[in-house]
């Protein structure tokens, strides 16, 4: 799939702590990365027909020190001390650079950074495509998005092409052409093209 031009975006370099605290906005060039896409509706019936799809409700996942993976439930219910090394793993990767089919430190693209952080987080062996991670687990409303959830964009409100992950109520961390950064959900460019939440790992 063709890389998504860049557009005009403001975005949060600084590490999210403070990104939550001060709202400075500084113009950058935002593109989406290339994510493989997944055909469906558009504009508001993403949640509802994600919701209705088949979703994948087990996840696989390696075990300490080797041996076969295991099979568990999804969301994948992780201990509180991995949970809270999940934020601080992100502050240390802004500023990664983009690269297309990346998911090492090397460079990331979207789908890569949220596989990179999940499986050296909770060992969790997630799907590669864009299209694939926004099949796991349950659709969760923007209003009960939690740390640690997904939230899946599209750009021409028929494809799933973009994902990144929840950081507080407003704002994500994701991979974009312009490397790893923090937004806010409430941006006008990032309303338009909001399309679902979704939840693969809880404390609760």
């Amino acid at each position: 799939m063709k890389r998504v031009s860049s557009i005009p975006l403001p975005q949060i370099r600084m590490p999210f702590k403070k990104a939550m605290l001060l709202c400075t906005v500084v113009g950058t060039m935002f593109g989406m990365s290339s994510c493989q896409s997944f055909r469906t509706g558009s504009g508001d019936n993403f949640a509802s027909k994600y919701s209705l799809k088949k979703r994948k409700t087990h996840i696989s996942c390696t075990v300490e020190r080797g041996g076969p993976a295991v099979i568990k439930p999804l969301p994948l219910k992780v201990s509180a001390q991995a949970f809270d090394r999940l934020l601080p793993s992100v502050d240390e990767l802004l500023g990664t650079s983009y690269r297309i089919g990346g998911s090492t430190p090397d460079g990331f693209d979207c789908s890569g950074f949220v596989l990179y952080l999940y499986k050296q987080q909770f060992r969790m062996i997630l799907p590669r495509t864009t299209g694939e991670l926004a099949l796991l687990g349950i659709v969760v409303p923007e209003h009960n998005l939690k740390p640690g959830d997904l939230v899946f964009f599209s750009i021409d409100g028929n494809n799933i092409d973009h994902v990144g992950i929840v950081i507080d109520h407003n704002h994500f961390a994701h991979a974009a052409n312009s490397g790893v950064r923090v937004d806010t959900l409430l941006h006008p460019y990032y309303r338009a093209r909001y399309a679902f939440g979704e939840r693969i790992i809880t404390t609760e």
